[in-house]
Formats: C-alpha cells, sequence, structure tokens
C-alpha cells in the first residue's frame, strides 16, 4: 500500500544530491533526531555505575538490580518493530512525538521513585517510549535526507552520537552518582526530553495516508511476544546463567513464536514485515553485520571493564577515562565514516569495519596483570570502536538504500531491532565466560579470542553474501559519482 509522503511547508529543504552540506533547516532537523537518538543510547548505559547506591536507597536486593536494565531493555527491543509499522501506517512525527512526551514522563517518574515498583514502571515506560522514538526517528532521517552524500553524512553523524551516548553514560553516570545521586542519571534523561520536544513539532514533516490501512495483528503479537521472551531470556541469564527453567522457557517461547511469526507473515495480505524484503541480500546481510557488530563489540566494553577494575585494579573514574578516549575517537571516525563510504561504498566499509574490529579485537590478547595494559587496552579498544562506528553506519545504508520510502520504517525498524538485540545477546553468550571462570584473566582472554573470531567470520561471510550486488543501491551508485 502505498503512503504519500509529501511533506508540509515546514519540511526541510533539501540539498542538491551532489551537494552534501545541509541547510540550517536540514541542521535543526537533524539535531532533533540525533539528540532523540542519543538520550536513548544514553540511557544504555548512564545507570549502569549507580546500580549499588539506587539498590540501597530503594531496598532493592543485588539478584533485584538486574530488573533495573531489563525493565527497559524487554519493551524497547520488544516493540520496535511494531511501533516501526505503526509509524510507516499512521504517521511518524505522531509516533515519535508520543514516545519522547512518554520517554520524558517516565524519566521524571523514575527520578522521583519512592520505592522498586514505581523506578521499574518508570523504567518500562522508558522502554516503550524508546522503542517508539528509535524506529520513526531513524525512518525520519532516511526520508528527509535523500540518498547520496546528503543522507551518508546525515547517518553518519546519527552514527557517530549513537555510538557516543553509551560510552558518555558510562563516564557522565558515574561523575554524576558521585556528585548528586543516582537519581541524578535519570533527571538528566528528563532534561534532554524536555529540551527536544518542543523543538521538533515544527520542524519535522509528517507521512500522510489517504486511508486507514488494517495492522496484522496477528504479525504483531508474534514477533512482539517472541522478541520480548527473547530479550527476557538472555538479559536474565547475563545474570543467573542459562540452567534456570524460566530462561529455558522463554528461549523456547521466543524462538516458537518467532517461528510463528515467519508463517504469519507468509500468509498475510498486509503483513508486518515484509518477507521478500528479509529475501534482499543487502537486508539480509547488513543486518548480520550489524548484529555482530553490536554483539561482540558490547561484550568487549563489558569484559574489559571487568579486567580494568578487577585485574588493574583501576578506579571507577579512571576506567570512565579509558571509555573516554574511545568515545573520543569514535566522535573523530564519524566525521569521516561518509567520506569514506563514498569512497569506497557502503558494502566494502561494512566488510573492512568488521574485519578491522575483528583484528584490533584480537590484539586484546595480549593484555596481562601488568599496569601498561591499560595502555594496550585503551589504544586497541579506541581503534575496534572507530571500526565498529564505521560497520554501524555502513550497516545502516546497507539496510535502508533502495527501500520506498513507504518501507522505510519497516526497514529502519529491522535495523534498530539488529541494534537492540545486538547489544543484548553479547554479553550473556560470551561475558559469562569470563564472570564464571575461576581466573579472570584467563575468562577474559576466552572471552575476547572467541569475539574476534565472531567478528572475523562474519566479516569473510557477509563479504561472501554481498559479493556482485550493490549494497546501498542507489547511495553507491551517487558514491561512485562523489569519487
Amino acid at each position: 500500500m502505498a503512503i504519500d509522503t509529501t511533506t508540509s511547508s515546514t519540511a526541510p529543504v533539501r540539498e542538491p544530491l551532489d551537494n552534501p552540506r545541509l541547510s540550517t533547516r536540514d541542521r535543526l532537523v537533524l539535531f532533533v533526531l540525533c539528540a532523540a537518538q542519543f538520550m536513548v543510547a544514553l540511557d544504555f548505559s548512564v545507570l549502569n555505575v549507580a546500580l549499588p547506591e539506587l539498590g540501597s536507597d530503594l531496598g532493592m536486593s543485588r539478584s533485584a538490580l538486574q530488573w533495573a536494565v531489563t525493565a527497559f531493555a524487554l519493551p524497547s527491543g520488544g516493540f520496535l518493530l511494531l511501533f516501526g509499522r505503526m509509524g510507516d501506517l499512521y504517521g511518524r512525527r505522531k509516533l515519535f512525538l508520543t514516545g519522547l512526551a512518554l520517554f520524558g514522563a517516565a524519566s521524571l517518574l523514575a527520578t522521583l521513585a519512592w520505592d522498586p515498583a514505581s523506578f521499574l514502571a518508570g523504567r518500562a515506560l522508558q522502554g516503550l517510549g524508546a522503542a517508539a522514538i528509535v524506529p520513526t526517528g531513524m525512518s525520519l532521517l532516511t526520508t528527509t535526507f535523500p540518498e547520496g552524500p546528503a543522507r551518508d553524512r546525515a547517518l553518519g553523524i546519527s552514527g557517530t552520537l549513537l555510538s557516543l551516548g553509551f560510552t558518555v553514560g558510562m563516564v557522565a553516570g558515574g561523575v554524576l552518582t558521585d556528585a548528586l545521586g543516582w537519581r541524578s542519571t535519570m533527571a538528566l534523561l528528563a532534561v534532554f526530553a524536555l529540551i527536544v520536544l518542543p523543538l521538533a513539532p515544527g520542524l519535522l514533516p509528517e507521512s500522510r495516508t489517504p486511508e486507514r490501512p488494517r495492522l496484522d495483528v496477528p504479525g504483531a503479537v508474534t514477533v512482539t511476544g517472541g522478541l520480548l521472551s527473547l530479550i527476557y531470556a538472555l538479559s536474565t541469564a547475563a545474570g543467573h546463567g542459562f540452567g534456570r527453567a524460566d530462561v529455558i522457557t522463554t528461549l523456547i517461547a521466543g524462538a516458537a513464536l518467532l517461528t510463528a511469526f515467519v508463517a504469519v507473515e507468509s500468509r498475510s495480505d498486509a503483513p508486518l514485515v515484509s518477507l521478500p524484503m528479509l529475501r534482499r541480500r543487502t537486508v539480509a546481510w547488513g543486518n548480520a553485520g550489524g548484529l555482530v557488530t553490536f554483539s561482540m563489540m558490547s561484550t568487549v566494553v563489558f569484559v574489559l571493564t571487568l579486567y580494568l577494575q578487577e585485574v588493574l585494579r583501576l578506579s571507577a573514574f579512571e576506567t570512565g577515562l579509558v571509555f573516554g578516549v574511545q568515545g573520543v575517537l569514535s566522535a573523530v571516525a564519524g566525521t569521516y565514516a561518509a567520506k569514506v563510504i563514498g569512497r569506497f561504498g557502503a558494502r566494502r566499509t561494512l566488510v573492512g569495519s568488521l574485519a578491522g574490529q575483528g583484528v584490533l579485537v584480537a590484539a586484546l590478547l595480549g593484555l596481562n596483570a601488568h599496569t601498561w595494559s591499560v595502555w594496550l587496552a585503551t589504544a586497541a579498544v579506541s581503534l575496534a570502536s572507530m571500526c565498529h562506528l564505521g560497520a554501524i553506519i555502513s550497516y545502516g545504508l546497507t539496510v535502508t538504500s533502495g527501500v520506498p520510502d513507504e518501507e522505510q520504517g519497516l526497514a529502519t525498524g529491522l535495523v534498530t531491532s539488529t541494534q537492540q538485540v545486538g547489544i543484548t545477546v553479547g554479553i550473556p553468550l560470551l561475558g559469562v565466560l569470563a564472570t564464571t571462570s575461576d581466573d579472570l584473566m584467563s575468562g577474559v582472554h576466552t572471552v575476547l579470542g572467541l569475539d574476534a573470531a565472531i567478528v572475523l567470520a562474519a566479516a569473510v561471510l557477509v563479504g561472501l553474501g554481498l559479493r556482485g550486488r550493490k549494497a546501498s543501491g542507489a547511495a553507491e551508485a551517487e558514491a561512485v559519482g562523489a569519487r
């Protein structure tokens, strides 16, 4: 079903395709969309170092603290595809603004929480708001900026801030908690929403459809239930292992529901996910590359945090400085990502970035208990993060380029679902090998070795899967013309 994506008079004036410079309105639109994405990325990490103080203040046991993370991850990952499609059908700006308002109100509730139940309710509502913000924000970006240098540059900035947000959250969380207490981490998110929300209505274009299509309810139920089950199982396994009955049950349920989802979509007249889209090499292999780069990089950050604090005995502040360097170099990489993609194309950039990430993670196998290893850790993880950022941006371009505007929410929903699932699965699958090892140093080496092997294997498979195909459609054609 075609959707009229004609924008109102407030829509940004688009630059010619051969001119990547952005107009003032373009910059304001990009600021609003990127600030919202940055806010969500910040939420993934800003609370981590505050968990012990939070538990003491609200009376939450150590085992219950995992729900401070899981309560956000469940809805934020589980509802992404549903909300991405709802944005396509009923209006992206409308759903984006609703998500922003809900996220801001939920952050305020979490800030003022008086007991565990009120805090976890705030976190769950934050996740629901994030599930609306992320796919609609990304699809607004890809439909506002045309394929070619303008979109490459916009996605480069967005990817940089996405990566930077996670890193800044780790550093800012420690500083804010020490200075103002754990509640300040949630208050920061409320302030972000308060800044972005008033600017968005007058700047963002709206998609419109002349008729109200029917939503694929069976598909929505099965995919949302499957993702919720999968994310719950993996999040719980990170803290308690895979032997628990609820972990095993929800893993089986998640697999069954996602299998049922594929069957439902193959028979639906108006599917939530177009199976022919999933059969596209660019969509399938692009998302595979994205899943690997997110899951494996989140695992590296997790095990390095353990290594720096428990083996090298660095303080939380010193550990934050290591990841601060990582964030700075990621920002630098973001400024050059569009030029690299313009020179080599999205496919080659994705494969090369995965290969670089794998090699640099392998370099971390040289870590030991000597204090000089902090320099190796800082250099290798920072350079690996630069490659990781290149993979983030190029896989997003690979998946979304060439997709019609009326399906951009669907495509970006797949992209962002890959991000959320990737961030969720890496630590339970590999990180647990470090936390359960009798010798932490040995466990760290095992995890890093497996991590590097998986990323390098993915680089080979993605390269073969995309061989002979243009990974980013018209965007890559534009890139050739820009050389």
